[in-house]
């Protein structure tokens, strides 16, 4: 009965983490969408793969859409 009473809060302390950070992940992919959406591409073709990227890879798709287009192109002007 001990052992159950102590691993409680353990429990919970790494559910709330698991919580916050599926939400912090939400808010990111949501921003990445958003800003696919805003950003200005070569053409609409380019916008388009790249939404359909973000949104059906979820976080990860969001994550390479970060990484690929918003840090080696800050400014969201078409090279």
């Amino acid at each position: 009965m001990m052992n159950n009473i102590l691993t409680f809060p353990i429990i919970s302390t790494f559910m709330f983490a698991g919580v916050l950070v599926g939400i912090i992940l939400f808010a990111f992919w949501i921003w990445m969408i958003v800003d696919c959406a805003k950003r200005k591409f070569k053409n609409n073709v380019e916008k388009i793969v790249w939404l359909i990227v973000v949104v059906l890879l979820g976080w990860v798709g969001a994550l390479v859409y970060f990484i690929v287009v918003r840090t080696l192109n800050p400014r969201g002007i078409a090279k």
